[in-house]
């Protein structure tokens, strides 16, 4: 039972989410409220549905653009011939950590003009350091005695990398990933403020016009994605975890 009701409440307020995204108009007695001057309770400038799934394509390629690039340089700083560019590498990943979201938005703006483009630029730096350090700890930190066995059955270097390092790296990196994706969802808001297409729009326009119920669904949406894919990319790393151990035995 302890077990059953968490999940149980995570599929209502799954189902919840669902339901409001597209068709929020069966909750606005709630948002009611949240209104004065008989301002409209429910966002009306926009698709939510539209606005939520370019949001999360954002995020997506953002992230696999990152994923991308942190996992292939700590493959690359791992192997004997790259370990020298580990300094260096550790100072690109840092560069999006470094400088604020705004601050890269306002950078790339100039050279890439509005829209999603500097999004997705802002997102990709800052979604690299998470990855990288988790990908690096997962290789490096592999059992002596697994990675022997494998140089012993006369595996090739790329033969070991792609059956035995990552594999079992695998859950280390999806924690990498998972922080990486809830940090992206998270300041994907922001690129609403140089014309992209995010969920921030929902909250921008509650701001302006000081409308409470307008940031509270935009807030909402945002929050319960965040939750909803944490949970699922956790699962991932409980299976990951399970077969690695398997595989060690």
């Amino acid at each position: 039972m302890k077990v059953f009701l968490p999940a149980a409440l995570r599929v209502v307020l799954l189902v919840l989410l669902v339901a409001f995204i597209v068709n929020p108009g069966w909750f606005e007695p709630l948002f009611k409220p949240l209104t004065e001057n008989n301002a409209p309770a429910i966002y009306n400038q926009g698709s939510l549905l539209s606005l939520t799934l370019q949001h999360l394509g954002t995020v997506a390629v953002a992230t696999i653009a990152a994923i991308i690039v942190a996992i292939g340089l700590a493959i690359l700083v791992t192997r004997p011939f790259g370990a020298e560019f580990l300094p260096l590498s550790r100072s690109l990943v840092n560069i999006g950590q470094t400088f604020p979201p705004v601050a890269v938005l306002a950078l790339a703006v100039p050279a890439v003009g509005f829209g999603e483009k500097p999004t997705l630029i802002a997102l990709f730096l800052y979604g690299l350091l998470p990855i990288f350090e988790n990908a690096l700890t997962g290789l490096t930190t592999l059992p002596a005695s697994v990675v022997e066995a494998a140089r012993g059955a006369g595996m090739t270097n790329r033969q070991k990398l792609l059956r035995v390092e990552l594999p079992l790296s695998l859950p280390v990196i999806l924690a990498g990933i998972r922080l990486s994706v809830v940090i992206s969802l998270a300041t994907a808001t922001i690129g609403s403020t140089v014309a992209a297409k995010t969920l921030g729009e929902v909250i921008i326009a509650g701001l302006i016009s000081n409308n409470l119920a307008f940031v509270v669904q935009g807030g909402l949406i945002v929050a319960g994605l965040a939750v909803f894919i944490y949970d699922g990319l956790m699962a991932l790393e409980r299976v990951a975890a399970r077969r690695m151990g398997q595989a060690v035995r």
